[in-house]
């Protein structure tokens, strides 16, 4: 399936994170001296991305990827971004890579580097510091709507995994193809997040909508501005089920001349809602096309 800048960033991203809470809940809980456990300090992790064509055939029991790209991967584990840049968490992504998803390095906060080596020459590629995005992540407030405080829920059964749930929520152009509406993004360097504003306009009128908070891939909140002016709240967060992602959709109690106004418009907003995750929820029960054993695609 497609991956985007942004579903790319943010599983690398909360991987990292989820690795981390992981290590400090062990180091707070145990007081073993052994020596695996003596290393949990300086334990960290590092991604390798890059975008090209690879080869697949039979191995064995199952089955490798080959081919002049995949060399380049393997080269990659091996770099210089400790030594030169001084990270010992990071995600480094190859210009191919970088270029394939439109990623705006510079408004990504992405620093430039070099790696030469004998057998496939100089390669260009930018690095992300997982390390101050971590630190960045347990500062930040979150904006989140609970469910004593919500005018309305709705929940939903979507028979998928919430990150592949979380895709169909969040991309415009996965967006579309459910809620039937047309939409307009504007994001900082081609990534969703809290700032991002998008502009979605159907048959019935106009949505503005701002990302608040952005935590894949358990939920997110934003500012909806309806028709009449009607300002929203709105989390929708999910959960993973044993038949997929449970989906629940609240918004902010509402107050004064917007209160009154919404008993008019609210059922058809929850109506919109509704209709719109049925339509999600047959889409994604529809099968993933299939690939040969051997062939050639180009992959992240």
């Amino acid at each position: 399936s497609e991956v985007d800048a942004s579903l790319l960033l943010d599983t690398i991203e909360e991987c990292y994170f989820a690795f981390r809470s992981r290590l400090r809940g062990i180091e707070h809980s145990t007081s073993c001296s052994c020596p695996a456990c003596a290393k949990l300090p300086v334990l960290n992790l590092k991604f390798i991305v890059h975008h090209g064509d690879f080869i697949r055939r039979s191995a064995g029991a199952g089955e490798e990827l080959t081919g002049q790209d995949v060399i380049i991967v393997h080269r990659l584990l091996k770099n210089s971004v400790a030594e030169t840049l001084g990270l010992t968490a990071y995600a480094l992504f190859t210009e191919a890579c970088v270029a394939a998803l439109a990623m705006s390095p510079s408004a990504l906060g992405l620093v430039e580097h070099r790696e030469a080596y004998a057998d496939v020459g100089d390669t260009a590629v930018y690095v992300e510091d997982l390390e101050r995005r971590w630190e960045e992540e347990r500062e930040r407030r979150p904006a989140f709507v609970a469910r004593e405080e919500a005018v309305f829920e709705f929940e939903a059964l979507l028979p998928a995994a919430p990150a592949v749930v979380w895709d169909w929520l969040t991309a415009p152009g996965r967006r579309m193809l459910w809620q039937g509406s047309r939409i307009d993004e504007t994001s900082s360097g081609g990534r969703r997040g809290i700032g991002t504003m998008s502009f979605c306009v159907d048959s019935r009128g106009e949505v503005y909508e701002e990302i608040l908070d952005w935590r894949p891939f358990q939920y997110f909140t934003e500012r909806n501005t309806l028709r009449r002016s009607i300002k929203l709240v709105v989390t929708t967060e999910l959960e993973a089920a044993a038949e997929g992602t449970r989906v629940r959709t609240r918004a902010r109690r509402l107050q004064g001349k917007d209160r009154l106004v919404w008993l008019a418009v609210g059922p058809q907003v929850e109506r919109k809602l509704r209709d719109g995750y049925l339509r999600l929820e047959q889409l994604l029960a529809r099968p993933e096309p299939r690939f040969s054993s051997e062939t050639r695609l180009p992959v992240l």
